[in-house]
């Protein structure tokens, strides 16, 4: 049981503390609820670039990293579809500075030329290196494209192409910032070695004045369900074969999105699991293979991924994937492997528990979708699913007529 305060400042800003007297350290963390799927279709990319911009210096501050460094502290963040994450981790006795630093940037960026160019270039390089330079790179931007055609999922975090960032503006960038980066489109989150007192008081003395945005109402489109199986082949500069297969599957807070996540463990967590003992160790198919959920707030993808061994026809490994899903689909999983894996899942929910960083980003996970008390409710949950469970939710996500597939063959292969 992870305890915690909460408080609302009043401009919105969200703020939770949680009191963690085991550690020396403090982790204040600023969530912001703007990830990819709150961009243009037009100008895509821009919540994964305000993810460098943000270190690029405020109003007060012409370098974030130095001042943390001096405290001792070290800081990092995250973007993804649904959201955006700042943290940072110091000796709880200069805690304060991190509140100077993240409500200066929350306050205002400094936005110049020099400075977007810069990011732009950096954002641009990464794009070149992890989508277009390595190989299966683009898995992401061929699959989002396919599982949804209406949900602003459809491209990845990174952006659907190079020029969506090369060409934003300084206008561009300073309207998205003005429109998302406000507090009340934030959660603060303290965790650690602090007073909850005192960590109330410095959010209110550092994060009080700055004023409410206009955040934009975005309605999303739910994704209508699929009932066509959907097919890509890709010859591409790659060293083998690769399958990629992407179910549509339940939304984060809904109980079958923990459903499909101990699928996927039954199916490849380790050298217990399925893929691992059949497809791996007895039949030599794949030299690797995996599957996983994409964790998408909105309805998302539960994804099978694997590269077959030498001289493996791909058909065949195909269809070595789906003699497992059928397994699961059509014969109840033994109690004591679900129980095994409900356990397993549990520990690791525990495990978790015990970093300050993982309690503060998962407090404020929860709490900008909605109810901060989740952090506390998932391992019942997980406890919850039955053999029943199991073979429901993989008869109605394992349907062929619910499969986008994306099949990687190598330029000098015919195979």
């Amino acid at each position: 049981m992870i305890k915690f305060q909460k408080y609302t400042l009043n401009n919105g800003l969200r703020v939770i503390i949680h009191e963690d007297h085991s550690t020396p350290l403090v982790c204040v963390s600023v969530a912001y609820n703007v990830g990819s799927k709150h961009e243009h279709p037009d100008k895509t990319g821009f919540a994964h670039l305000f993810e460098h911009l943000m270190f690029g210096g405020s109003a007060n501050i012409k370098d974030f990293d130095k001042p943390m460094q001096l405290a001792g502290g070290d800081n990092n963040a995250y973007t993804n579809n649904d959201m955006t994450n700042f943290y940072d981790i110091m000796p709880a006795e200069n805690m304060e500075i991190a509140f100077w630093l993240e409500s200066d940037r929350m306050m205002q960026l400094t936005f110049n030329e020099k400075v977007l160019n810069t990011q732009k270039k950096v954002v641009i390089e990464e794009f070149k290196e992890t989508c277009l330079n390595e190989p299966y790179g683009d898995m992401w931007h061929h699959l989002s494209s396919m599982a949804y055609q209406q949900h602003p999922y459809s491209w990845p975090t990174i952006g659907k192409e190079i020029n969506h960032i090369a060409q934003a503006t300084l206008e561009d960038v300073k309207s998205f910032f003005y429109n998302h980066y406000r507090p009340d489109n934030a959660v603060l989150t303290i965790a650690g070695k602090t007073d909850a007192e005192y960590a109330y008081k410095m959010a209110e003395k550092w994060f009080g004045d700055i004023p409410r945005g206009n955040i934009p109402q975005i309605s999303f489109v739910p994704e209508p369900r699929q009932y066509e199986k959907r097919s890509k082949v890709v010859h591409a500069d790659v060293p083998s074969p690769a399958i990629y297969m992407a179910f549509p599957m339940a939304e984060r807070l809904s109980k079958d999105y923990y459903i499909a996540d101990l699928i996927t463990d039954l199916l490849a967590n380790g050298r217990s699991s399925r893929f691992y003992k059949h497809l791996y160790k007895e039949k030599k198919m794949f030299s690797t293979i995996d599957a996983f959920v994409s964790g998408y707030t909105d309805c998302g993808l539960l994804l099978i991924e694997g590269k077959p061994m030498p001289g493996i026809d791909i058909n065949l490994a195909k269809e070595a994937i789906w003699e497992e899903l059928r397994q699961l689909m059509h014969v109840p999983v033994a109690a004591d492997e679900l129980a095994k894996l409900r356990n397993t899942l549990e520990s690791s929910l525990v495990y978790s528990e015990v970093s300050i960083l993982n309690k503060a980003l998962a407090l404020g996970y929860f709490e900008i979708l909605g109810n901060a008390d989740r952090i506390n409710e998932e391992g019942a949950i997980y406890q919850s699913i039955t053999q029943e469970d199991l073979m429901r939710v993989a008869c109605e996500i394992f349907r062929d007529d619910n499969l986008n597939e994306l099949i990687y063959i190598p330029e000098d292969s015919d195979k």
